[in-house]
């Protein structure tokens, strides 16, 4: 297995020697204003450049989209992927939006057989649920996300937790699945009622406490206008089974 980390929440997994693009988010730099409801909505994003070209990005065998927000797919990916690569996403609602953009073989996780790998959409909360849906609604911004778990005989099982805090709903995931590789989304992204929407330094602890066995990889970090918490913030919990990959970097477990 190999996790190469692209940026923010875009990464390359390569599992039983099929490689799948998660999230892609490719525009430029400052491409974007930051959310309007979110926290330093001033700063523009993402805040670094691609580290490696698109072509070498969406050369892929599928693409996983955990969900349809905006730092998580874009117009520069929708252009750049092969249209009839296979596509998978969290919900009908997603599989329509990603037909629309012209992908022709686009399907919903729910326990699907993908080239020897088992995978499995598992529940998050991008957010305290009773709290941060709402501001969705209000934004007019989908709140649900999805995780997924990668599973076969040749590899380690892989937990990618997706767009959510720590909650009920990522420990039921470790207890079914007991995976020994974690990709959180780490950076924790704040919105202006002082929510967090994705894990942040108490939340990696806590997982990492919960999963001292595991290997554990913080993505989603130095990117979106509203994070709270920077790499260096993680590395400085000097917590033993956490990784926190630079972009570009891949790891090999």
């Amino acid at each position: 297995m190999q996790i190469h980390q692209i940026r923010n929440a875009t990464i390359i997994v390569t599992y039983n020697d099929i490689r799948f693009l998660i999230d892609p988010w490719l525009m430029p730099k400052d491409y974007m204003a930051g959310f309007e409801a979110g926290l330093n909505s001033n700063i523009r994003q993402p805040r670094v450049e691609l580290p490696v070209s698109i072509e070498e990005i969406v050369d892929v065998d599928a693409v996983i989209l955990t969900h349809y927000h905006p730092d998580h797919f874009d117009e520069f990916a929708a252009n750049a992927i092969d249209k009839n690569i296979p596509f998978f996403v969290q919900s009908q609602i997603d599989k329509k939006l990603i037909e629309d953009f012209g992908f022709k073989d686009v399907r919903v996780i729910k326990e699907t057989d993908f080239e020897g790998i088992k995978l499995y959409k598992t529940d998050c909360q991008h957010g305290k649920r009773e709290t941060v849906k709402p501001l969705c609604e209000q934004v007019g911004m989908p709140y649900d996300a999805m995780g997924v778990v990668f599973k076969s005989q040749n590899e380690k099982t892989l937990y990618l937790a997706g767009d959510t805090i720590w909650c009920e709903e990522v420990k039921d995931a470790l207890d079914e699945y007991n995976p020994e590789i974690i990709v959180t989304n780490a950076c924790g992204a704040t919105v202006i009622n002082g929510e967090r929407l994705i894990m942040n330094l108490d939340d990696m602890k806590e997982i990492s406490s919960y999963c001292k066995n595991s290997k554990i990889i913080a993505s989603h970090m130095d990117t979106v206008s509203h994070l709270t918490v920077t790499r260096d913030d993680i590395k400085n919990l000097k917590l033993n089974n956490v990784l926190v990959p630079d972009d570009n970097e891949t790891l090999v477990f």
